[in-house]
């Protein structure tokens, strides 16, 4: 697993305070550190925040979160009744919500995890991962030094601060061997090593004629059990997700506009340019050509809006 990116803050609440969060790209994480509080995740009931309680919110997902107060009471109505504060998690180092004395802090954040070549593990994220932690797991100092770390103007602030953010993701993915919980299913494949490995192969190298037969064969499963034991990884069979791939490869070399239409498709695993454009307008909804051609026209604004800016 990697990071590939990673951004986060601490977030420090006056009793009864409440901030609120748009849904984004990517996944966020919070973290209790001290006091409570609740966080509640466009359209799931209301999660109690901790000391040491984890939870991670699905994408394009907005979220509330309010610190217990004398005059709060836990209901969703409630926290919508509260004074709000608009924030965006990774933003500034530190953030602190109300004017009175912090009852309540915790670390948030954005990032953006993948597993081998191509798979985005928090991608398909519904609902909520909830986790609660012990002392001795040390999450709060990794949180404490990952922050460090973005708050510093050193070289490699960037790679050392994913690099801790991955040691929190791996203590959480660890617990897809233990928990009880439901969300542990979505990350079935890193507990289930032939599957990764056919995942891998795949994505390592999508063009090459797989089919079922020969993945459960490399990696020593019978037909059955690899196709029950994929799907159960992955919600979906071997081929769909095959498929996916080849055209996230097709798109990337669309996009960087070396090859010909021709070239890309056999590059993607087809041997028919018809065959291929019609899956990949089913994939993307637009042709490969004028998809090539989007993507080239918003490089040349890109680069246009770059070099007219002012120079340091």
């Amino acid at each position: 697993m990697e990071v590939a990116s990673a951004q986060l803050s601490e977030c420090l609440f006056a009793a009864g305070a409440n901030l609120h969060i748009e849904g984004g790209d990517l996944p966020t994480i919070y973290y209790g550190l001290t006091g409570s509080g609740m966080i509640i995740v466009d359209g799931e009931a209301a999660i109690d925040l901790v000391p040491h309680r984890l939870v991670v919110a699905p994408a394009n997902k907005s979220i509330e979160v309010v610190a217990d107060g004398s005059s709060f009471g836990r209901s969703r109505s409630a926290a919508c009744s509260i004074k709000k504060s608009t924030f965006v998690p990774g933003s500034v180092h530190r953030y602190e919500i109300g004017e009175d004395e912090a009852s309540f802090s915790l670390v948030c954040g954005s990032f953006h995890a993948v597993y081998g070549p191509g798979l985005d593990l928090f991608a398909s994220l519904a609902s909520p991962v909830v986790e609660t932690f012990d002392a001795y797991d040390q999450l709060d100092q990794v949180m404490s030094y990952a922050m460090v770390e973005l708050a510093t103007d050193e070289i490699g602030r960037g790679p050392m601060a994913s690099a801790l953010f991955k040691l929190v993701l791996l203590t959480l993915l660890r617990r897809c061997l233990t928990s009880s919980n439901a969300w542990v299913e979505r990350f079935s494949l890193l507990s289930d090593p032939p599957i990764a490995r056919a995942f891998a192969e795949m994505a390592s190298r999508p063009a090459a004629d797989f089919s079922v037969q020969t993945l459960c064969k490399s990696v020593g499963l019978s037909r059955s059990a690899f196709m029950a034991r994929f799907t159960a990884a992955f919600g979906e069979s071997a081929m769909s997700v095959l498929r996916r791939l080849r055209m996230r490869h097709a798109a990337s070399l669309l996009a960087a506009n070396a090859l010909s239409i021709e070239q890309v498709a056999l590059q993607a695993g087809y041997q028919s340019r018809s065959s291929f454009t019609r899956t990949f307008r089913q994939h993307y909804g637009t042709d490969p050509s004028d998809y090539r051609s989007e993507a080239k026209r918003v490089l040349v604004a890109y680069e246009t809006e770059d070099g007219g800016a002012p120079s340091d």
